[in-house]
């Protein structure tokens, strides 16, 4: 029996696009202040590069109780549309499978994303504070160079947004995806079948995953990365679970 949560083939059951772009919202927002942090200083300044650092590294510091909260919100909308999915699917599951795709122990799995979003959240400035270190050595390295490295680092802002995007678009679908493997495991699934978004926008090598039979014991390994299904960079795909007689 396979399972699919909205019984068409080629959709995928739990929606999240809008979740991704609040998500992403709320993450560019970060991403702006570093951008106001830097181009606060003037450009080329010898003493800038150490001072913006301390700053997104404080920056980051602080803002660890609203990365708590806003990761706990994308999760939290995440799961509750995972849930109901499920629970759409099963009625015409028997009575005891229902109960345990609704007791499945994802608690668990939830703070392990939490910790991980919040580490994630974090980053945007100490990478950007990383990379304005990385920039400002590559200036004294190459002198002939340092107009150009100072326009860099005023870009940090731009990196940091373009990041933010990154980081929403894919941890919004590897969340459904390992939240779905939870709860599949945890009914005695063995695997899933892959399925792509179906669009001109799929990576050949995920394309070449299109209905293949993977096991939760053995995600795939494509292009240098191995994972499940939607647990990718910028990855749209999804899992059309197995559900065991």
């Amino acid at each position: 029996m396979i399972l699919t949560l909205d019984r068409k083939r080629g959709h995928n059951p739990v929606k999240t696009k809008v979740i991704e772009q609040k998500y992403g919202s709320q993450l560019r927002k970060v991403a702006h202040q570093v951008g106001m942090i830097v181009t606060g200083f003037p450009p080329g300044e010898p003493d800038s590069a150490p001072r913006i650092s301390q700053l997104l590294d404080a920056y980051s510091a602080m803002l660890k109780q609203w990365a708590t909260s806003t990761a706990s919100s994308m999760l939290m909308d995440v799961a509750l549309r995972d849930e109901r999915g499920w629970a759409e699917m099963s009625k015409d599951m028997s009575r005891a499978l229902r109960l345990e795709i609704r007791t499945a122990p994802t608690g668990r799995v939830m703070q392990e994303l939490l910790a991980e979003q919040v580490g994630l959240i974090q980053s945007i400035p100490t990478d950007a504070a990383q990379r304005v270190h990385q920039l400002t050595l590559a200036g004294i390295e190459d002198s002939t160079r340092a107009s150009e490295i100072a326009k860099e680092i005023m870009r940090s802002g731009e990196v940091s947004k373009s990041k933010a995007t990154l980081i929403a678009r894919t941890e919004v679908s590897r969340t459904a995806s390992t939240l779905t493997q939870a709860r599949a495991m945890h009914i005695g699934s063995p695997g899933y079948f892959w399925e792509t978004s179906g669009d001109s926008d799929v990576r050949p090598s995920h394309k070449a995953m299109q209905g293949q039979l993977v096991t939760w014991g053995d995600p795939p390994t494509l292009d240098g990365m191995t994972g499940h299904a939607g647990c990718f960079p910028n990855c749209r795909c999804w899992e059309r679970v197995v559900i065991p007689d």
